[in-house]
């Protein structure tokens, strides 16, 4: 690599991929293997991402490797962008620090049968009817309330409770991620305080990096999966990215408590308190994954609802229905998640906790947890980038399910922290810059648009390219920002 020397036991296979040999730390059970290019890699050597990949690998029960895609950066216990699986039979653990606060942050796509020529006059007002439709900022809540039996069944159901409610389509179900529920929920390990932090934040997008954008299709690169997944050349879509909310972030947090301590109880040694975990055979385990997948169900019901009121800002701007205007869910993807699933190892097929940290769900096709329409092409991978540049639609490959346990990224990732974002980028300059992209912006403060600049991220172009060269998914369309509302 030019004018860097690499880390010892950092050593490059590929154009694309890196390993960390075990030597790099003590107590490694597996390497660790990093999808970047030469120049992202730069940036990795410079934080303390490496050495959370290297410390995951020493978890017990790890298969394989401990991953990370090329939007890596310094996270909470592990890296964002960092994925691991956890055998059961040989001891694995299931860690908060490897799902993260935000449980089932995600991202959701709505096509529409609109062209970008349909839209220019009304962008502004269907921009400004989304964001006072759609409560925006830290902490907000929202108009519809759950809570007593209302709440137990959004916990344990997800989506499905928002279409029963009547606000959302039945067809919608068919393409979330897991259908929009996770099985093992069980809403008696939901604390009062998450209930109370969750009961009006179902419908709301949240601050920080969560955003509703709309966008028009600006390239397509595969027409085969663009065909089957609905998407033109010049057609309007929206992205939706926000996640569980305060329910979300006090469960993490409840439970980070209880796995403290789990952590003496059963002898396991941590390079990082910030990887608190339990067995995954342990009562402790066990009650953070039914209280996790409550969350998650909580977040997949969160964007459904969000779904049903962009839905309605479009029919008041344009004056149309829903149906008519063809908002249809292209798919829904989380990337804060642990997930029970099959994958091969070593030729035989066994079951595994898979950790996702600001890592995206890689299904090939062929796979059964795929819906019937994508069975033969594979699962949309949604990337969402900044909000001045763009964002991406890929396409799971095979390589994801042999090298990645069916993983890949899930966003440009960050170059710079928010606090070092607030020192050096002015908001003035960036509304002038975003006015000269032509791109509309919303905000629920000043402070956090600031943070979520696009010159804090790495370039998502150069994250998408390693991805599609290294063959876990592979580019099907870019999508260029028209308007964004930012939390």
């Amino acid at each position: 690599m030019p004018d860097m020397k690499l880390p010892d036991h950092l050593k490059q296979i590929d154009d694309n991929l890196f390993i960390l040999e075990k030597g790099y730390k003590p107590g490694m059970r597996v390497p660790g293997y990093i999808y970047a290019s030469e120049k992202l890699m730069r940036q990795v050597v410079n934080d303390n991402s490496l050495n959370q990949v290297a410390n995951v690998a020493t978890l017990p029960g790890i298969v394989r490797a401990s991953y990370a895609m090329p939007d890596i950066h310094w996270g909470y216990g592990f890296a964002i962008g960092g994925v691991a699986a956890f055998d059961p039979k040989k001891g694995g653990i299931v860690s908060p620090g490897g799902v993260g606060y935000d449980i089932n942050c995600g991202v959701r796509l709505i096509r529409s049968n609109l062209d970008i020529k349909d839209i220019r006059k009304s962008l502004e007002p269907l921009t400004d009817e989304i964001f006072r439709t759609i409560p925006v900022g830290v902490g907000k809540e929202g108009k519809i309330v759950f809570k007593g039996k209302k709440m137990d069944r959004l916990l344990r159901h997800g989506a499905e409770t928002i279409v029963a409610e009547g606000l959302g389509w039945p067809d919608d179900l068919e393409y979330l991620e897991e259908f929009g529920a996770l099985e093992n929920a069980d809403p008696y390990y939901i604390t009062d305080k998450a209930r109370k932090r969750g009961g009006k934040q179902c419908g709301t997008l949240g601050g920080g990096n969560h955003f509703i954008e709309i966008q028009r299709v600006d390239e397509i690169l595969d027409r085969e999966a663009a065909n089957v997944y609905g998407l033109a050349e010049g057609m309007v879509t929206v992205m939706v990215h926000t996640g569980s909310r305060g329910l979300g972030h006090q469960t993490c947090d409840d439970n980070l408590r209880v796995l403290r301590d789990a952590v003496q109880k059963y002898g396991i040694e941590l390079p990082d308190r910030q990887l608190a975990c339990a067995p995954l055979d342990s009562e402790e385990g066990r009650n953070y994954l039914s209280a996790m997948a409550c969350a998650a169900n909580f977040a997949w019901a969160n964007r459904s609802i969000l779904v049903h009121l962009i839905r309605l800002a479009f029919e008041h701007t344009f004056g149309r229905g829903a149906e008519r205007l063809g908002l249809e869910i292209v798919y829904d993807v989380a990337h804060n998640i642990a997930k029970w699933e099959k994958h091969e190892v070593d030729g035989k097929s066994k079951r595994l906790l898979i950790h996702r940290k600001g890592a995206t769900r890689a299904f090939a096709a062929g796979h059964d947890g795929l819906p019937e329409a994508y069975a033969k092409i594979g699962q949309p991978v949604l990337i969402p980038g900044d909000m001045g540049t763009a964002s991406w639609v890929l396409r799971a490959r095979p390589k994801a399910m042999e090298t990645a346990f069916g993983s890949t990224c899930h966003g440009a990732g960050r170059a710079m922290g928010r606090g070092q974002a607030k020192r050096t980028i002015e908001y003035n300059a960036l509304m002038k810059e975003m006015a000269r992209r032509d791109i509309i912006v919303r905000a629920g403060s000043r402070k956090g648009l600031v943070e979520e600049a696009p010159d804090a991220y790495k370039d998502i172009d150069e994250v998408v390219d390693v991805t599609h060269q290294s063959g876990i998914s592979t580019k099907v369309a870019r999508l260029k920002p028209l308007a964004v509302i930012k939390g």
